[in-house]
Order: structure tokens, then sequence, then C-alpha cells
């Protein structure tokens, strides 16, 4: 899910605050209205009615004329008192209806006159009130709207220089060298902060990334002289007729292990280069016929196990890539195969789409093993009891944009699949 830019955060807030600031300040402006509005009507009200019940009392033959607004009404009378008003309670009632008009009424109960009841004409009034509050309304719309308006046009002011420098940071990549950011002219002080401690950072990583490419090829070329001798010597000491199985086996072994450490220093120097320069190592390669032969070479660590390994799938593929790369990839997963199998079968198949699987009837790994296994690839970690082939070839896959996925259950047996799709040459439209 996308997250929210700063700006909408902003402005959400902003007129969230702004409505119940409008509300508080309406509601609090209506309750004030409605108890000034009854207080008026009730003083109103009781001091004419006070007046009347006086007149009436003093003068029996006193009669009380009503005008356009005011009305009495008493229970004595031969009109008597309607029924809207008598259902009422003694006390002030305020948008009474009489007539089809509205009216505030002040009902009273005495002793020698029964009810009484004095309704002022307040439909003119009410009107007056709904257009005012009408008109408060929109001016408390049109309040919200151009605040919002400003915070808007402020908040692209204030904000735009921190989305320039998100945006610079989101575009910046691993592969490219003296990338720097910078800080629009309009940013502030903590921006230029920021964009100083990130640059600084991106300069000091490049600096260690070519420290280590330079540490990494300079070892690797030191070592491939030695490990070329101990191969050499190696080679010829097996071709003496005469050499005692022992030693033959001595000497296999270190053939063997020569040939791996070669495959290493293979890697090591893969990714020692940059990504954009491996185009020029690459080359066209027959991967079914490539794969057999990998595994004859990688047949002799067997030795000893009641292992076989078969080719069970050979379609014809075209791979362009580094030759030395596809092969330290595919052995270091099949020496894995190898030496977490006791016996059985590993079965090695090549699809037209680039995918090498490597079945072995191992030990295999619980579901919680391979996600740690693929949370310690994913983090770059490494477990010393698993050596170091399947981190090189995860970051190689990182490199070349191949993808390893690893497919194990208990005593069952592991299941390697290594996607190079990404390395299938482009056909001609």
């Amino acid at each position: 899910m996308k997250r929210p830019t700063l700006r909408r955060k902003l402005l959400g807030w902003l007129a969230a605050y702004v409505a119940l600031v409008t509300l508080a300040v309406f509601g609090a402006a209506n309750y004030v209205h409605e108890h000034a509005e009854h207080a008026v009507w009730r003083s109103l009200l009781n001091t004419e009615l006070d007046s009347i019940i006086a007149h009436l009392r003093t003068d029996p033959d006193y009669r009380w004329q009503d005008s356009d607004t005011l009305h009495l009404f008493r229970e004595h009378d031969e009109a008597g008192i309607p029924e809207t008003l008598a259902a009422l309670k003694p006390g002030l009632h305020d948008g009474t209806l009489l007539a089809g008009r509205e009216a505030a009424v002040m009902v009273r109960d005495t002793d020698d006159f029964g009810r009484v009841a004095l309704a002022l004409d307040i439909t003119d009034f009410a009107e007056l009130e709904h257009f005012v509050t009408r008109w408060a309304l929109l001016a408390g719309g049109a309040l919200l709207l151009v605040t919002l308006l400003m915070a808007w046009v402020g908040m692209n002011r204030l904000v735009r220089p921190l989305s320039i420098l998100a945006q610079d940071i989101g575009h910046l990549r691993p592969e490219r060298r003296g990338q720097q950011v910078q800080v629009d002219r309009r940013g502030s002080a903590e921006l230029e902060v920021i964009a100083g401690a990130l640059n600084d950072y991106l300069q000091r990583n490049e600096h260690f990334v070519e420290r280590e490419r330079a540490f990494i090829s300079t070892a690797s070329h030191e070592l491939r002289t030695p490990v070329a001798v101990i191969t050499g010597a190696a080679e010829l000491a097996l071709e003496q007729p005469d050499l005692p199985a022992r030693a033959r086996q001595q000497l296999q072994r270190i053939r063997g292990t020569a040939s791996g450490v070669e495959q290493l220093i293979q890697l090591l120097l893969v990714l020692a280069r940059d990504p954009a320069k491996l185009a020029a190592m690459s080359e066209l390669l027959a991967l079914e016929q490539l794969v057999p032969e990998i595994i004859e070479d990688h047949r002799h660590l067997a030795n000893g196990k009641e292992l076989q390994m078969q080719l069970v799938q050979a379609e014809p593929c075209r791979l362009l890539a580094p030759l030395g790369v596809v092969q330290a990839a595919i052995g270091n997963l099949l020496r894995n195969a190898i030496e977490n199998s006791d016996r059985g079968v590993i079965r090695l198949s090549v699809s037209a789409q680039a995918l090498v699987t490597i079945e072995d009837p191992g030990h295999g790994m619980s579901p919680e093993a391979v996600a740690q296994l693929y949370a310690r690839l994913a983090k770059d970690e490494r477990n010393p009891r698993s050596g170091i082939g399947l981190e090189l070839i995860a970051r190689l896959c990182d490199h070349l944009g191949w993808t390893l996925d690893i497919h194990s259950q208990p005593e069952r047996g592991t299941r390697v699949v290594l996607d190079m799709r990404a390395s299938l040459p482009e056909r001609p439209a």
C-alpha cells in the first residue's frame, strides 16, 4: 500500500483542525444564541403576562386586545385554549405552531383564571434567523476553503524542497558513481544537514566499494598462481601408473579442493567487477552441453558415497554469460548437493528457459530453516558452518539478475532452481 505524502498528511490534519474549530465555534454560538433567545422570550412574555393577570384581578371588566404578534388564550373564554396549547406543560415553549405560524408561548396555570397562555408570533424572526444561519454556514465553508487553499499554497512552498530531495534520493542507484543530492534553494537548514550527511555517506560508501573490489581482485589474482601450481602438480602425480591407491585418493582430493578454490576465485573476480563490465566477458554458451561437463568435473567428489548423478533433461538452451561464472555457479550448487547427500541419485535438468534444476536425496531442511536461509541471504549474512558457496551465488544472482529458489523437506532432499533467464540473448524482432 502506497504511503500518503507529507503534504497530504499536513493538509488532512489542517482540514480536520479547521473543521473542528469551525464546528466548535458554530456550536458554541448556537448554544449561546438559543439560551439568550429563550431568556428574552421568557422575560418578555412573563412581564406581559404578569401585567395582563394584574389588570384582570384589579378590573373585572378589563378586556385584552390581541395584536398582530401577541395573542392571549384563557381557559374560561368562549374560544378556550387550542388543543396544541392545552397539552403543553406550564412554562415557555419555543417553536410551537399556531395556525401554521411559529410562536413562542408562555403557559401558566392560575387559581382564579385557570390556564392562561400568551403566544408571541416569531415566524418573521425565525425566517431571519434561518437566513443568518445559512449565510453563517456559507461563510464558514468559504473560510474553510480559503484556509485550505492558502495552506496548500504555503505547504507547496515549504514541502517542495523536501519532495525534490526525496525524489533525488529515490533515483540513487548502487551501480552509479559520483552521485550527489542537492537541496533546492528554498530548502531549510535541516535539509542541508540531511543532504550533507547523505552525500558524505555516498562518498565513503563509494570508497569502501572501490577498496573492496581492489582487494578482492588483487587477492584473487595472487591466489590463482599457487592454485594453478597445486592443480598441475596433482594432475602430473595422478598420471604415474605405479601410484599407491591411498596416495591416488589423497591426490584426487587435492585436485578437487584446488578446483573448488579456483571456482571460488572466479566468483570473487566476477563480484569485484561492475555489472556493466560483465557484458564484455559474456559469450554465447550451449547450456545443455556445458552441464554434462560440469557433472563430470564434480563426479570425483562422490567417491566413497553411494551417489549417482544423472542429467534427466537437457533441452537446447543458448545463454549469453561469462563461461567461468556459469561453471562456478552450477558447480557450487552441485557440490553442495553432493556434500549434503550420502546415497541415492542427484538429478539435474536444463530447460530451454535457462532453468537449471538440481534435486538431491540428502538430509533436507525444515521450512523454518529454509526461511532462515533466505533471510540470511537477503541480509548478506554468512553462516560459518555452511561455507560461503550459497552466499556467493546469492550475490552473483543479484549481480546478474538471476534468481535462486530453494525447496527442501527434512529427510526428503532439496530441490534448487537456478533461473538464468536474464542472460538469455535477445531475439531479433
